[in-house]
């Protein structure tokens, strides 16, 4: 069977190097799923595949060794999977034995969040879907990661857009026993925001990250979670031409700016990207028009009095992978 990769990869197959074969990528929107769709993803290995099921590292499943010719099967199998795991999550898909519409954005990943870690402020899975409502399917390589605590555990700093959940601090004074058990963890395992002025806590508003360690530490009851927020990371990358780390561009922002700026980072890299390559990297886009545009054109419009802070500029880092001058000859 001749195999075009143009027209397998629309609904998300993938040609092997194992000759006439396929690998199915599925999506599993925020890494988050119902074990009742295992048995989809295991019939399909087991009668189509090679047997064996690889977690790609965006949190999706591979399904690798299938024959070209069996993908129209293969579509029909994945039908109650993308009804139940994408359109009953309210994804915009017509077609449900066409298999999936499109290979992009590239799966939505995220961290286990408050559904069982206690350090995350918000429901990473929650977020995930909605993000999978709004812009999939897409056309733009475009990786997201939602983290539910500034430990960044789904590792939104390698992302092109990382959001990561920040919570307000709220101290009451007289609940506080001056015990100084926030301002010693804050200093030890976060940023340091905190800090003692006659025998009370202040807490450095520019330098808290809002991760929330002093309500968990506070053994008195003293501080309180209050207001949930964003941070939202842009530029991360791990290409073979120079990996990055992302950069925070919002802080202290919400939801819906969080879908704003993504929405005009759309918009941002179809008006700006070379017409020449099929797909341009983000960091590679803000690099040619400078920070200026982008934040110009992507800044969300900010409720008034918003809390959020805009990055002056985007430091990402990274280094450029350079023989001649890394290595002795």
């Amino acid at each position: 069977m001749s195999l075009d990769p143009k027209t397998i990869i629309k609904n998300a197959f993938f040609i092997s190097k194992n000759k006439g074969q396929v690998t199915a990528r599925v999506r599993v929107p925020g890494g988050h799923l119902e074990v009742k769709y295992l048995d989809i993803i295991k019939e399909i290995a087991g009668r189509y595949g090679n047997g064996t099921v690889h977690c790609t590292t965006r949190q999706a499943l591979a399904i690798p060794g299938i024959p070209a010719e069996k993908i129209p099967a293969v579509k029909k199998l994945l039908a109650p999977y993308i009804q139940g795991v994408e359109v009953d999550s309210g994804v915009d898909i017509k077609d449900l034995e066409g298999g999936f519409p499109a290979p992009l954005p590239h799966n939505i990943t995220a961290c286990i969040g408050s559904r069982d870690c206690v350090m995350s402020a918000i429901d990473t899975t929650d977020l995930a879907l909605k993000l999978e409502r709004s812009f999939y399917p897409g056309s733009l390589v475009l990786k997201m990661g939602v983290s539910g605590c500034a430990n960044d555990c789904a590792k939104v700093h390698l992302q092109d857009v990382g959001i990561i959940s920040m919570v307000e601090p709220l101290h009451d004074a007289a609940r506080c026993v001056s015990c100084e058990s926030c301002v010693k963890n804050c200093a030890g395992s976060a940023s340091g925001a905190l800090r003692m002025e006659n025998h009370r806590v202040v807490r450095d508003d520019l330098h808290c990250l809002g991760c929330g360690e002093c309500v968990l530490k506070c053994p008195s009851g003293a501080w309180s979670s209050g207001s949930k927020y964003y941070r939202v990371m842009i530029g991360g990358w791990t290409g073979r031409k120079h990996p990055r780390m992302a950069a925070t561009f919002l802080e202290w922002t919400e939801e819906d700016a969080v879908f704003q700026v993504i929405r005009n980072i759309y918009a941002y890299i179809e008006k700006h990207k070379k017409k020449d390559l099929l797909q341009e990297r983000l960091e590679y886009i803000i690099e040619r028009t400078g920070y200026g545009i982008f934040k110009q054109e992507v800044l969300p419009d900010l409720k008034p009095g918003s809390k959020a802070r805009v990055a002056r500029y985007l430091n990402f880092g990274g280094y450029p992978y350079d023989k001649g001058s890394q290595f002795e000859s």
